[in-house]
């Protein structure tokens, strides 16, 4: 039988690597991409000339441009949906410190998947462990 002691920290735990996850998928979909960023007026330009190209081209190059128009219009929605991380990073910061020390997540461990010293310093994860 376990202790109702055993069984809020299990609850805690999980609820805790749940806001980690959360958090760290927030930090993946708001991360800058690589290589130079089309305008959203750019896109929207592009696909209005996307039909008639279509319309007008060889059976081989039409695949290719009407994968073009899903592609922008995927990037486009995606656009849209923004993350508010601010929420997800205010729990985080209410936990990481804790959480770190329990799972022995280094400082540097959570640089390396973004996320941002502020962060990690409003939470109070030091930058260097003691040995424990």
């Amino acid at each position: 039988m376990v202790s109702e002691e055993v069984k809020t920290a299990r609850a805690l735990g999980q609820a805790q690597g749940r806001t980690v996850s959360r958090y760290l998928s927030a930090l993946d979909q708001t991360k800058p991409k690589r290589g130079r960023q089309r305008s959203s007026e750019k896109m929207q330009a592009r696909l209005s000339e996307l039909p008639d190209e279509i319309a007008q081209a060889k059976p081989l190059k039409r695949v290719h441009l009407i994968q073009e128009l899903m592609d922008l219009e995927a990037e486009l929605a995606a656009e849209e949906q923004t993350v508010d991380i601010s929420s997800v990073e205010s729990e985080f910061i209410s936990i990481a410190a804790e959480y770190s020390n329990r799972k022995g997540i280094s400082y540097a461990a959570w640089r390396e998947v973004g996320v941002p010293a502020s962060v990690l310093k409003a939470a109070g994860v030091a930058r260097t462990r003691s040995a424990g």
